[in-house]
């Protein structure tokens, strides 16, 4: 049956016994819904267009580049006076020297050098990281208007191979936590029995959408033009119109020593490059300033789960987000869950029980790819702008994280308000 749903080790999930904060946190839906002056919101949520790796618009782009020209199109299109951020923080995986550069693309796109910058990296879930630093930073009161950032260039960047001592080589989890991420795939089908029709279904779905969303022209709500190397930036060239079923199933297993070989082209997520950018301050500081509000961050949290079935990991991070704020999965409008394989995607949709039309409705990273860093914020920025349009209330985004991690955010749509 199309989309049937699995059945076999259903996880226990974890409990928040060892989970601390010294924020506190508003509890259960209308809590939530309360509108308080020290609330963190968001007053600009857009992204680049994803360019595809090594044959797209993007592939000559380096980070630095990317990001300049994202930093300069956010000043023109916000008119926000640059002299008034606190703080930026940079997602980004695989570049070189990314604090370096980061810095100097944003002093070169008209930042002052008096506002300073960091730079983070927990790989597939940098980008939520990022929001997450700013959003605890104006918490605390360390700062009253930040930007959180992610970029990549897998084109130019592509993931190095981690090496380690032999001493821990020897362990066998910290060997699995090593591995390429095609075959904690492939572990993941092999264990859970998600057979390559299952996937194919899964990525079908996610193209299908993609392509829809593309011809409709719902992209553009997201994306800011960027202007690079005297062209405009503003549309996706990694989705691909015209996928069928019967396509996919067609395609050859891209890591055929693995497992059960099930893991195509077709049914993982692109390889691509782009950036996305969100601005953050606290309602108090928004309303003094005649900022738009578009959304309003909650709470995020991060999970280890075993590194083989690094893919299996919004199970775990997905529940506990939500019992931190008192939420069921009911409450939530729109989930956006990377997909980062059919695999490990079809088996955290199932395992969660949630409907699939709450799920990535405009597609995901299989048909619009996965620039690593960039992931967490294009999630955020894509999931507020179909809360808008369907006048919904809350998202929830997770991800799977390299190395056998996961993370989920929680998101308030205040666009209709």
């Amino acid at each position: 049956m199309f989309l049937a749903r699995l059945s076999s080790k259903r996880p226990v999930f974890p409990t928040l016994a060892r989970s601390a904060s010294s924020v506190t946190r508003s509890r259960g839906l209308a809590a939530i819904l309360e509108k308080k002056p020290d609330d963190v919101v968001i007053t600009f949520a857009k992204r680049t267009a994803v360019g595809r790796a090594r044959k797209g618009q993007l592939k000559d782009a380096p980070v630095d580049e990317i990001l300049h020209a994202l930093f300069k199109a956010t000043l023109a299109r916000t008119g926000l006076d640059p002299s008034k951020i606190d703080d930026i923080c940079v997602a980004t995986c695989h570049p070189p020297s990314p604090l370096y550069i980061s810095r100097a693309a944003a002093i070169a796109a008209g930042i002052p050098y008096e506002v300073p910058i960091s730079v983070v990296n927990r790989l597939c879930s940098s980008g939520l990281m990022a929001i997450r630093n700013i959003a605890h930073a104006i918490q605390a009161g360390e700062a009253s208007i930040g930007l959180a950032v992610g970029v990549e260039s897998m084109s130019l960047n592509p993931r190095p191979t981690p090496e380690v001592v032999e001493i821990i080589s020897e362990n066998p989890h910290a060997y699995d936590c090593m591995q390429p991420m095609g075959w904690t795939s492939e572990m993941v089908a092999e264990t859970y029995k998600i057979s390559r029709q299952k996937q194919d279904e899964y990525a079908f779905i996610s193209h299908s959408r993609a392509g829809k969303a593309l011809a409709k022209g719902i992209f553009a709500d997201e994306i800011i033009p960027v202007k690079l190397r005297g062209s405009v930036i503003s549309v996706d060239d990694t989705i691909r119109q015209g996928v069928t079923l019967e396509g996919l199933s067609s395609l050859k297993p891209v890591f055929p020593n693995w497992g059960e070989s099930s893991t195509t082209a077709g049914n993982a997520s692109g390889v691509g490059d782009g950036a996305g950018l969100c601005i953050l301050t606290s309602r108090a500081r928004a309303e003094e300033e005649g900022m738009e509000i578009l959304g309003k961050y909650i709470t995020s949290t991060v999970v280890g789960v075993e590194p083989r079935y690094m893919g299996i990991a919004p199970v775990y991070a997905i529940p506990k987000v939500l019992e931190q704020v008192g939420l069921s999965k009911e409450d939530i409008d729109v989930y956006e869950i990377n997909e980062a394989f059919a695999s490990q995607f079809a088996y955290c949709v199932e395992q969660l029980g949630v409907p699939m039309e709450k799920i990535n409705p405009n597609g995901g990273a299989i048909a619009i790819s996965h620039p690593l860093a960039m992931t967490g914020i294009r999630q955020v920025v894509t999931g507020l702008a179909e809360l808008k349009r369907q006048n919904g209330k809350i998202l929830c985004t997770s991800m799977c994280v390299g190395s056998g991690m996961g993370a989920a955010g929680i998101f308030v749509n205040e666009a209709n308000s």
